[in-house]
Order: structure tokens, then sequence, then C-alpha cells
């Protein structure tokens, strides 16, 4: 207990393992896709932090859009921690947090500070790349709700089908 505790304050130790090393040393099975989706919360996590961190140097506009995306993905990933996704979903998802949206921010960034003006040229492609990457996270994010709601409606068929739950009737009728 202690060494955690120094751990925790010193960035080693149990601080630093992830849920699949945690659930390997309790001996409980390994869940990857939820090992993943901590890795991307955590990695969401970091890219809002970086976003609120450089606010300073970049348009009011462009942290807006970042965060309302980090907003949208933040939901996200807490309603595919309860009701799950495809590995296809996961990937996306995975990807727009750790690679298209962090990449054309820190491409931004480096940018000289006259480039990155409200009314630039270069902060106009930036706010259309983040306008096209939130309507992709908003058709993924369709794209898993309504995948539980037609998994859901299949399921309800099947059991239909198995019980002919049409065909019961109550005695008398």
């Amino acid at each position: 207990m202690v060494a955690k505790f120094f751990g925790s304050l010193f960035g080693n130790g149990a601080a630093s393992r992830s849920v699949a090393e945690e659930a390997r040393s309790a001996g409980a099975a390994v869940d990857p896709a939820a090992d993943e989706l901590a890795a991307t919360a955590a990695a969401l996590k970091e890219l809002r932090g970086m976003a609120l961190g450089k606010g300073a140097e970049l348009p009011t506009v462009v942290v807006s859009q970042v965060l309302q995306l980090a907003d949208v993905l933040r939901a996200l990933i807490r309603y595919i921690g309860r009701s799950g996704a495809s590995t296809e979903q996961r990937v996306l998802l995975n990807a727009v947090i750790t690679d298209y949206l962090p990449s054309p921010l820190r491409a931004y960034l480096m940018l000289s500070s006259s480039a990155r003006t409200d009314d630039s040229s270069e902060t106009k492609v930036l706010l259309e790349q983040l306008g096209t990457l939130h309507s992709t996270v908003l058709n993924l994010d369709n794209q898993v709700r309504t995948g539980a709601i037609t998994e859901l409606a299949v399921h309800g068929q099947f059991l239909k089908d198995k019980f002919d739950i049409d065909g019961l009737h109550l005695e008398g009728r």
C-alpha cells in the first residue's frame, strides 16, 4: 500500500499499469476491447488537455470546435463502454482520437502565429477539417447507437419467431 502511494507520487509502480495488467495480476479475465476503450479515453483526455493548454495559441473558434468534438467523443466512449460497438467502429473511434484530430491540430500549432489568426486561410482549412471530423463523429455515433437498436430488433424478431409470441393467447379468448 505504501509502495502504491509512493509510486503514484513519483510516476511508477501501480499507477502506470494498464487496465489489462491490473486484471491479469488480479487473476480476472482480460477484455481487450475494454482495455482498448480505456486507452482511447485516456488519449481523448490528453488531447482535450492539449487543446486547453494551447488555447492561448489558437483562435477561439478552433478551441471551441475541438472541445465540442471532444465532448461528443467522450459521450460516445461512455456509450460504447456500456453497450459495446463493432471492432470497425472502435478502430475508427480510436483513429479519430489518436490521429485524425491531433495530427492537423499539431501541424496547425507549428505554423507561425501570424498564420493562426481567426481569418487566415490556414485557420479556414483547419476549420473545414474539423467540420469533416465532426460530421464523421456524428455519423459514427449514429451508427453505434442505431446498430444497438437494430441488434435488439433482430433479437426481438428471433424471439417472436422462436416462441410464436403472436400465436399466444390467454385462455378463454
